[in-house]
């Protein structure tokens, strides 16, 4: 199935870390990942990450960075 052709439904998931991610919808999600409450078709979901993922950093280095006032 090309990408065009891919009708099926995702959802926005977002990891401890504020990695975000697509998952299919109604499968499982894995562990330390949580739905972000937007679903819909894939491109629309990857429009999406790149409008709210502004910041590839994991947050974990972006909290150390700021404490060292980086």
């Amino acid at each position: 199935m090309s990408a065009e052709e891919d009708t099926r439904t995702y959802r926005v998931v977002v990891n401890h870390e504020e990695q975000y991610s697509i998952w299919a919808a109604g499968r499982d999600l894995p562990d330390g990942w949580t739905a972000t409450g937007f679903d819909g078709p894939k491109q629309d979901c990857l429009s999406h990450i790149d409008e709210v993922w502004t910041d590839m950093r994991p947050r974990s280095l972006r909290r150390r960075m700021a404490d060292a006032g980086q």
